[in-house]
């Protein structure tokens, strides 16, 4: 006989699993995430200590290159993505994150050691804070996000311009709305990473997904932490 009670003891165990499934696919996103961070750091900051690597990569027209790679391995990852297997996306990823790692380092030979790292705490405090409200909250971030990816996509644009303009006042208006557009992407990118498990797509594609989403992730915080250090760094 089919009770209330019994529909529910069928049912609690159901949403338990999905629950941990969940946990556990989000925990490693973040940590995919952060690993991908470390990288990134541990890199800057050794080009940055090493006269004999950042020389020829930011004192010669190579410095285009480093700068520009990083948009070049986005378009892979995403232009691919449904052909691309686990492995390779993992490895992909990790190349990305060495090579932002190397055009970051300009970073360390322009902003104080001091203010990079008070920029860090902030920009993980925001992004901790916003990704928590995109995974917590009933409320559908789709229509904003659609948005924000358009003013993505314009500031991309201003920014490819800015590198030959060389503007200070248009560098400060790329940053401050920068801040706006990559915080919300933030909570946008964490609710979609959420429901995108829920369509249970199998294993071996939520492998994938979990790399995906922590690429997204991982993008929304070094373009939060470098728009808010071109406005609160002090320069050497």
């Amino acid at each position: 006989m089919n009770t209330p009670f019994a529909w529910q003891t069928h049912a609690a165990p159901a949403g338990a699993v999905f629950d941990e499934g969940l946990r556990r696919h989000m925990l490693r996103v973040y940590n995919t995430m952060g690993l991908g961070l470390a990288l990134t750091g541990l890199v800057a900051l050794g080009v940055s200590s090493t006269p004999a690597l950042y020389k020829p990569l930011f004192g010669t027209p190579l410095k285009y290159v480093v700068m520009l790679a990083p948009l070049a391995f986005i378009m892979v990852l995403s232009f691919r993505a449904d052909r691309i297997s686990v492995a390779t996306a993992h490895t992909l990823f990790w190349t990305f994150c060495g090579v932002m790692g190397l055009s970051l380092a300009s970073i360390f030979l322009v902003f104080t050691g001091t203010s990079i790292a008070r920029t860090f705490f902030i920009t993980a405090a925001m992004f901790g804070a916003t990704s928590l409200y995109g995974y917590t909250t009933k409320r559908d971030l789709s229509r904003m996000g659609s948005f924000l990816v358009m003013g993505l996509i314009g500031l991309v644009i201003a920014s490819l311009v800015n590198i030959f303009l060389a503007s200070s006042a248009l560098q400060f208006a790329i940053s401050l709305i920068g801040v706006v557009i990559f915080t919300g992407l933030t909570a946008y990118d964490t609710q979609s990473i959420k429901e995108q498990y829920a369509e249970n797509w199998g294993e071996e594609a939520t492998s994938k997904l979990a790399v995906f989403g922590a690429l997204s992730l991982y993008l929304n915080f070094i373009n939060l932490f470098q728009m808010l250090l071109s406005l609160t760094g002090e320069r050497e």
